[in-house]
């Protein structure tokens, strides 16, 4: 967290990666840069748990986020809250992490004694409140997630509702992977609601391979650009790794 502003990226996907870099080394790479990676991994019913789980485990820990597993037959009652728990925990472990550095490195916040622990945890429910949120949203469209897509844009859509009651400024942007003629997608820039997404998903052509690495590196270059900073992966390219969409 810098300046008051939470920096996340949200990867929502349902299969191993298999083309481009290591979505993990890109993930800690994020993590330096002070954006945390969350992943939600969505599963076919009767599928190993096993399949994609400990590559979805292993982008989140390398990005110092959270991961969560669902399967296909649940996300239509639970995405909602699967996408907002995690977006929840980010906030509280960054504003932790802050406070713990406060108290220093001798002391952790739960060495405290209970009534000082409660004020912080008001504390960090208050600054979870107020501090500005920027969410890169990053959803895999490879064939398998095309039944799944409408019921991911009912999701995207309930969590930017259910953020609007926050006081602090929230910004959400949207990138698909694979896109059309490039690895990745752009079709929603920066905005603090999400009701221009209706219809977006309904309109996909699912397919392809599932290039999670490229992905999470046009996020980061998407987060620089949004920073107004100077590309630090991208030095000598003249354009973005990422197509702008049509819709």
């Amino acid at each position: 967290m810098s300046g008051g502003r939470i920096k996340q990226i949200l990867l929502i996907t349902d299969g191993c990666s298999n083309q481009g870099e290591d979505p993990s080394a890109i993930a800690a790479f994020a993590k330096e840069k002070g954006i945390t990676v969350n992943v939600i991994g969505v599963l076919d019913q009767g599928s190993s748990r096993d399949h994609g789980l400990q590559e979805v485990e292993n982008i989140a820990a390398s990005g110092g986020g959270v991961s969560q597993l669902v399967y296909a037959n649940q996300l239509s009652q639970t995405v909602q809250m699967v996408t907002k728990q995690a977006m929840t925990q980010t906030l509280h472990g960054v504003v932790h992490n802050e406070l713990s550095q406060i108290l220093g490195e001798q002391q952790e916040v739960d060495d405290l004694p209970p009534d000082k622990r409660g004020e912080i945890i008001e504390v960090v429910d208050e600054l979870g409140e107020t501090v500005h949120l920027e969410v890169l949203i990053l959803v895999d469209t490879s064939a398998s997630m095309k039944p799944k897509l409408p019921m991911v844009q009912e999701a995207l859509t309930d969590l930017s509702i259910s953020l609007n009651s926050r006081t602090g400024d929230n910004q959400f942007a949207l990138f698909l992977f694979p896109g059309k003629r490039k690895e990745t997608e752009k079709v929603l820039d920066w905005t603090p609601e999400m009701n221009s997404l209706t219809g977006i998903f309904h309109k996909l052509t699912a397919g392809g391979v599932t290039p999670t690495g490229p992905a999470l590196k046009a996020a980061l270059h998407h987060f620089e650009k949004h920073s107004s900073k100077r590309g630090l992966m991208y030095d000598g390219e003249d354009e973005p790794p990422f197509e702008e969409s049509g819709f």
